[in-house]
């Protein structure tokens, strides 16, 4: 394995990790179909991307040391109340020297390896996609053997990888499907000056 492809395992393996935890601490509440949310536009602090959310996320960061340098993880998280679901975004820059030379296809299949494996889930479906400004992404479905189905777009811009997703129940992803969709494609990788 390269060093390149190591580091983006690497990287990859903080976010599903962290994420990891969140699956399991989805709220097995009874399922609100009617349960309604503030939703609004969320503009990251540096300004690199805006999504619509139900609610002010949470935020979380954390750093990994790796041979190439340090890793830092951003994470925001909103789980409206009464649903068992997270809409979450996550975002980690890479070194600069490997973010320059990255191919981002290499990295978003490794973070896509790497969700199915730490999670140790069955991916559903996957397709290759693009951001509103052209950056290369992914966007992939899984279900892990408790049954919660995550689904994940993926982009590399800049030398970051950025991903959205929402992490549900089978049961509650068909009464918040146009939500899930909505939040989605809301979500915007705003090019850094």
């Amino acid at each position: 394995m390269t060093r390149k492809s190591f580091l983006s395992l690497i990287a990859a393996g903080l976010v599903f990790t962290s994420f990891g935890l969140l699956e399991v601490n989805i709220k097995q509440t009874a399922i609100a179909k009617t349960s309604k949310s503030q939703w609004r536009v969320f503009n990251s602090p540096d300004g690199s991307f805006k999504v619509l959310m139900p609610g002010i996320p949470k935020s979380m960061s954390q750093t990994q040391k790796t041979f190439m340098g340090e890793i830092n993880l951003n994470i925001f998280l909103a789980q409206p109340p009464k649903q068992q679901v997270a809409y979450v975004v996550a975002y980690n820059d890479f070194p600069y020297s490997y973010g320059e030379m990255a191919n981002p296809q290499v990295v978003l299949n490794n973070a896509r390896d790497m969700a199915l494996k730490t999670t140790k889930s069955k991916l559903i479906r996957q397709q290759d996609i693009r951001s509103s400004n052209n950056h290369p992404g992914k966007e992939i479905e899984y279900v892990n053997s408790g049954g919660k189905i995550t689904r994940n777009r993926m982009f590399f811009a800049e030398g970051r990888l950025y991903q959205a997703m929402v992490i549900t129940t089978k049961e509650q992803e068909k009464y918040l499907s146009r939500s899930i969709r909505g939040y989605l494609n809301s979500f915007q990788v705003v090019l850094r000056k």
